[in-house]
């Protein structure tokens, strides 16, 4: 059993930087790939950016592309997504992920653990 608790949201001004992290309990997290997915107000939850259990192999959406970074620190059971040039659009709830791969984890029905997510809100 894995559970995930987001932190790091907030209100950020357009152009602005956020860093959301996610933290893992269990012993078995560094053996787990990890992604952030986020849902807008009336708008479906998608996959934003993840990264193999051991690092190296990441996945970015189209949208967030040379914006958004995401990196984890295994010892302290931590993911990370480093967010910079943020956009209004970038507003919504994100949520932390985790499955066996990261193709998994890009896959909203192959996800095995949630966090409850953290809002991000950017003001234009």
């Amino acid at each position: 059993q894995v559970q995930l608790v987001e932190s790091g949201g907030g209100l950020v001004q357009a152009g602005g930087s956020r860093r959301l992290s996610c933290v893992g309990s269990g012993r078995t997290f560094s053996t787990y790939a990890m992604g952030w997915f986020r849902q807008a107000p009336g708008k479906e939850r998608e996959a934003v950016a993840a990264i193999r259990w051991i690092g190296g192999r990441t996945y970015y959406a189209d949208s967030v592309k040379g914006r958004f970074t995401i990196f984890r620190d295994n010892a302290k059971n931590t993911v990370y997504l480093q967010m910079n040039s943020l956009k209004s659009e970038d507003t919504a709830v994100y949520y932390c992920a985790a499955g066996t791969t990261v193709d998994d984890v890009t896959t909203g029905s192959r996800v095995d653990y949630w966090g409850k997510g953290t809002l991000v809100t950017v003001s234009s």
